[in-house]
């Protein structure tokens, strides 16, 4: 180890290990001199003893390219931590700067000791020490209660020569720990990587009232924007309405001393993807519904988007200052939909308003707080941050810039933190009204810098201890999303059954045809189709061969790929394989129909899997006026037999589907003929050949179910 990687890895200047090297007699002059096993203990011993270099190191992680205790120094000036907002927050007072960002400091470690455990087995028998993958001698005298200098002498006497920050296997601990009269057993970890999937179980004590998440949704006019517009400026938290940046996508509001988070997503029918990730991160959904326009299709889809979340929904009828409709239809019309107000009965809130005059919007804000405070939503503020991206974006500037909602736990300045496959420190904290924070709580909605690319909204977020643990979370999240890329799996035909017996009410297709007659017949035949309630829907019909973007379509479709009177090639065919998409063939339209069917019905009679045996291209057409046109091949790929089941195929486009009449190899007849080699070939009943075609060969073997 160099002097330069031994000062990374602790967090130390070469300056500051030069001048530990000279005191402990180590010959060290430059960051390049190599340290030996000796000189790395005796500098280890050294700094465990010296208790101001782990202050050194958590500040000098804060810094990194900004001097953060001038940056606290100037919010603290700026006034813009407001310590009496919550008993949580760190409390930051102006007597003196100095020793209010020790403070501060010293509150980030105590609660980052809290942090949550990934030991899921902690064992509490005596003289019992737990081992986790990758354990460093430190970690490890940590979890035996032992100095580490005397862990490192005991293991220097047996023979292990190991620094303190050295991994050490499962195999040598054990024998280390008998040393010390202790017994080693493994402990089992859950796989942070997957944060998303991660579920850290909060003490109760911890737990404190979090703000509720609240998303608007509703037909496109119908006054989403003017309700968000209205509410935003005569609510905002800070009260200055002329300072709001509307591009966070995210932002929080006060009504009567309680806090109400909105995320602004957006309502047109192109953004449906959008709108269900806000109904996923939402604690309460808000449709929003024209008096004067009624129900429309995106209100429904907006609906149903907000039930499939499980999430309480509040239905607001806007435009009554217009004095024109029939607010008693919009309100049948919704109970048909399963939301029936409450005044009918139902356990729907119905709020009547005019985003344009504020009538009712008051009414509205105490209603969402009301349901939250029915709810009791609670989040653990002494935790890493987890939560989740609203919107991402490059800013020339800034670099990577994300608006982020905290779903649970504090984000800090200078958190290290995994965003999707990106990571980095937090630089900058910016809540709504562009203020700039040092801390956000649980349901905080903020934009945040520092990330080494730009995530993508959905995305899920966690925070870190240090930024080489978030670094190798990041990378190994990098090479799970590749291998996601190409294990995605699509429906085929056997897995129709399950999915209607589901209730799934679409079956995605994707049709690919050799002519446009074929396209609207064999389109019209399978829309047709209609098993228990479910349709097919065409996800993509055109003419021509199946194409490799046909595949990602299906996959990302979930969808089966049909070709009629068309083959894949075979790139194609290795890309299906790679993202697990079906591809059927097909040339007689009442087959396809009746497949899909039986399929649906669960009634699909025994499967034959096409083989393909061998492959020919056509380079020369030898013609003779007693025989016709013998084809002049070089077989491509497999073996070409007399009698193979075979097609003729041009341009990706099946010409025939037929038989191999005859082969003939050196002026001799040829039962079958191998890949390399040439041969003359004739098809059965068909002459229509030329120069460039594939011939084609294949056999129907039953597959087992």
């Amino acid at each position: 180890m160099t002097l330069r990687e031994y000062a990374d890895e602790l967090g130390i200047t070469i300056e500051e290990l030069l001048k530990k090297c000279e005191k402990l007699g180590i010959n060290a002059k430059n960051e390049d001199d190599f340290l030996d096993d000796d000189a790395i203990v005796m500098l280890d011993m050294e700094m465990e003893s010296n208790e101001p270099a782990e202050e050194n190191l958590l500040s000098e992680e804060l810094e990194d390219k900004y001097d953060f205790e001038d940056r606290a120094e100037e919010l603290i000036e700026e006034k813009h931590i407001k310590d009496e907002k919550t008993s949580s927050k760190v409390k930051l007072k102006k007597q003196n700067n100095k020793n209010n960002q020790e403070e501060y400091l010293k509150e980030k470690k105590k609660i980052y000791k809290n942090k949550e455990k990934l030991i899921s087995n902690d064992n509490t028998e005596e003289n019992v020490v737990l081992y986790t993958e990758g354990m460093s001698v430190k970690e490890l005298a940590s979890a035996m209660n032992v100095p580490d200098n005397n862990l490192v002498a005991k293991m220097f006497q047996m023979g292990l020569m190991l620094n303190i920050n050295s991994a050490i296997s499962f195999e040598d601990a054990e024998v280390v720990v008998l040393e010390f009269g202790k017994e080693l057993k493994r402990s089992e970890t859950k796989d942070i990587t997957n944060f998303e999937e991660y579920e850290i179980i909060d003490d109760e004590k911890d737990l404190k009232e979090r703000a509720p998440i609240v998303t608007i949704m509703g037909h496109v006019d119908h006054g989403k924007t003017s309700l968000l517009d209205y509410i935003r400026h005569t609510h905002v938290v800070s009260g200055e309405a002329g300072g709001i940046t509307q591009a966070i996508g995210a932002y929080q509001v006060e009504i009567n001393g309680k806090l109400i988070t909105f995320i602004d997503t957006p309502g047109h029918a192109a953004f449906t993807e959008m709108r269900a990730r806000g109904a996923k991160v939402t604690d309460i959904v808000v449709i929003i519904v024209a008096a004067d326009d009624g129900i429309m299709p995106q209100t429904r889809e907006a609906i149903d988007h907000a039930k499939s979340a499980g999430v309480p929904i509040i239905v607001a009828i806007n435009k009554i200052d217009k004095g024109i409709g029939n607010i008693d239809k919009i309100m049948s019309e919704m109970s048909e939909l399963g939301l029936t107000p409450e005044e009918w009965g139902g356990d729907t809130i119905f709020v009547k308003l005019s985003a344009h005059t504020g009538e009712g919007v008051s009414l509205l804000l105490e209603n969402i707080v009301a349901l939250a405070e029915m709810q009791n939503l609670r989040a653990n503020p002494n935790r890493y941050a987890v939560g989740t991206v609203i919107e991402a974006k490059l800013d020339k500037a800034k670099g990577a810039v994300a608006t982020l909602l905290i779903d649970n736990g504090t984000l800090r300045l200078g958190d290290p933190i995994v965003v999707g496959t990106a990571y980095g420190k937090v630089r900058t904290l910016t809540n709504s009204n562009s203020v700039e924070l040092i801390e956000a709580l649980p349901a905080t909605p903020v934009e945040v810098t520092g990330l080494s690319s730009v995530p993508v909204a959905g995305d899920k977020f966690m925070a870190f201890e240090s930024e080489k643990e978030a670094k190798a979370v990041a990378e190994k999240r990098k090479e799970n999303e590749k291998k996601k890329k190409f294990i995605k799996k699509a429906i085929s035909l056997d897995d129709l059954f399950n999915r209607v017996s589901e209730g799934f009410k679409e079956i995605n297709i994707v049709l690919k045809t050799d002519v446009k007659g074929s396209e609207e017949a064999v389109k019209n035949a399978l829309e047709k189709i209609n098993v228990d309630g479910v349709k097919v829907s065409i996800v993509r019909s055109g003419v021509g061969a199946i194409s490799e973007s046909d595949i990602v379509l299906a996959s990302a479709s979930n969808a089966i790929v049909i070709g009629f009177n068309v083959v894949p090639s075979k790139e194609v065919k290795e890309t299906a394989k790679n993202y697990n998409v079906e591809i059927r063939l097909y040339n007689i339209i009442y087959k396809v129909v009746e497949e899909i069917e039986a399929a649906m019905k669960g009634m699909l009679d025994p499967e034959y899997e096409e083989v393909v045996t061998g492959e020919a291209e056509i380079r020369q057409i030898f013609k003779f006026s007693k025989v016709g046109n013998i084809a002049g091949v070089h077989v491509t790929n497999g073996t070409i037999k007399v009698g193979s089941l075979a097609r003729l195929i041009r341009d990706g486009v099946v010409i025939v589907e037929t038989k191999v009449a005859t082969l003939q190899r050196e002026k001799n007849e040829a039962k079958e003929v191998k890949s390399g080699f040439d041969c003359g070939l004739t098809l059965e009943n068909y002459m229509d050949i030329k120069q460039g075609d594939i011939v084609e060969t294949y056999e129907m073997k039953e597959v087992k179910k």
